[in-house]
């Protein structure tokens, strides 16, 4: 390639320039509590910063200078007096081997919230100050040890609701989402820097590639953004569960459905039509998913005051929810009606009582008893089905759950695209590249190499203390 050509590590390094910020705030030594508050067998106090070693020294029962990194000592924490506040073990991590990159202490003492805040506030108060939520792990993005996917992989680890969103955040803490990142970006500089050449050197004739194999690039990079990008659906169905509403006419078995489901009697179940009045939840763990599961009142015409406003906030239930359960009763005609006005891409169409009678099916549904808990497997596949809009994701698959993420790729896509249509209807190369550099832009934002402080504030305002 020609020396004058603009080599894509300059090209990385200008477009892709990693934002540090918080000068004020990184040279403090930060602490909290680490541990959900509450009794328990011990807690654990994080503190972290340039002061940390010092801290230690102060507060600990033994000289702490010549500890060596990673080890762990038994000791007390004594206050100013030297008089004992609890008995507890010292881990030492000398920078930068430690999960922010800084000199970091972390003291495991007894469980309960006295003993605990008395040995946060010893250590507060020999010149730590209370952490922010989530800067610690601010500060090992600051600090190189990860980057903003991996950071925000930690959030999805704690709050994994189920075991398949558990592995993508593994996945993810590990770092295969950014790989998959950093290898669109390599793609995309290599072809950006034979752009630029064109811009910054038209008189010459550069080429590098025929016009043909970088469309033929662009396309191959594009169709693997646009597929991570249409993961979203599946991934924000792991991360943030769904909430699934059972939906009919009174007595058709909602409330009996809603029990079989949970494995305990939480609804009133009764041969009175119109018991259930109001909106029921509960959380409902199904195969690979976590549910809001919600009992609605029975929809009827109806007079009855209270009735009706249970069954309005039926109605809106089954608008807002991400999947409806349709309970028809075998020994009645189904209500033709209400199968109307459910919307069929997220409902499940469910023949109850079919210990009773066999229904007439002349739609796709599943037969259950409820109350003989009979064919409540072959709901669960038709609910898995119904969610896994583009199948069951493969084992190694990476998903996307952030919306962050979500709208960076699919800008990113939309900017790729300009790049491929101004290739192919020769357009002003300048245009061009700036839709590359735009496309690398939203790219970089998913990693962290150039986000605001207000995108880093959002994401790890999120997060607990002491993470």
């Amino acid at each position: 390639m020609d020396r004058r050509l603009k080599n894509p590590e300059v090209i990385a390094e200008k477009e892709l320039r990693p934002w540090y910020s918080f000068p004020c705030m990184r040279k403090d030594t930060i602490a909290a509590i680490a541990t959900p508050p509450g009794t328990g067998a011990i807690s654990v106090i994080r503190v972290s910063g340039e002061t940390a070693l010092e801290i230690a020294e102060a507060v600990f029962s033994r000289s702490t200078k010549h500890f060596k990194t990673h080890t762990a000592h038994y000791g007390n924490i004594l206050t100013k007096d030297h008089i004992p506040i609890d008995n507890v073990l010292l881990l030492i991590m000398r920078s930068p081997r430690s999960y922010t990159g800084e000199d970091s202490i972390e003291i495991s003492c007894h469980g309960g919230l006295l003993v605990t805040r008395r040995v946060l506030e010893r250590v507060l108060e020999a010149g730590a100050r209370p952490a922010q939520p989530g800067e610690f792990s601010l500060r090992a993005y600051l600090n190189g040890k990860l980057d903003l996917a991996q950071a925000e992989a930690i959030q999805e680890l704690i709050t994994a609701k189920n075991t398949l969103a558990l592995e993508n955040a593994e996945k993810q803490l590990e770092g295969a989402l950014s790989k998959t990142i950093r290898g669109f970006q390599k793609q995309l500089i290599d072809i950006a820097a034979i752009l630029e050449a064109w811009v910054d050197f038209p008189e010459e004739g550069l080429e590098f590639a025929s016009k043909e194999e970088l469309v033929k690039r662009l396309e191959s990079v594009l169709f693997s953004m646009a597929h991570l990008r249409d993961t979203f659906h599946d991934g924000k169905s792991l991360h943030t569960g769904l909430s699934l509403c059972l939906l009919g006419a009174p007595n058709v078995g909602k409330s009996s459905l809603m029990n079989a489901l949970l494995g305990k009697d939480r609804a009133i179940v009764t041969e009175i039509a119109g018991t259930t009045r109001d909106v029921l939840e509960e959380d409902l763990h199904l195969g690979s998913f976590h549910f809001k599961l919600m009992d609605t009142a029975g929809i009827r015409d109806t007079q009855e005051t209270i009735e009706k406003e249970g069954i309005r906030r039926s109605e809106k239930a089954m608008q807002e929810a991400d999947l409806i359960l349709l309970i028809l009763d075998t020994t009645r005609a189904p209500e033709q009606e209400l199968i109307q006005r459910a919307p069929p891409e997220k409902t499940v169409i469910v023949w109850n009582k079919i210990d009773l009678a066999q229904p007439q099916i002349d739609i796709p549904s599943v037969k259950i008893s409820a109350k003989e808990k009979i064919g409540l497997d072959l709901l669960k596949k038709a609910i898995e089905q119904k969610i896994w809009k583009h199948g069951i994701p493969a084992k190694d698959e990476i998903l996307i759950t952030q919306q962050r993420h979500f709208h960076a790729l699919s800008s990113a896509v939309a900017s790729c695209q300009a790049v491929l249509h101004g290739l192919q209807s020769e357009g002003s190369p300048e245009f061009v590249t700036s839709d590359m550099r735009a496309c690398l832009n939203e790219l970089g934002t998913i990693i962290g190499t150039n986000v605001t402080e207000d995108i880093l504030s959002a994401i790890f305002s999120k997060f607990c203390l002491g993470k």
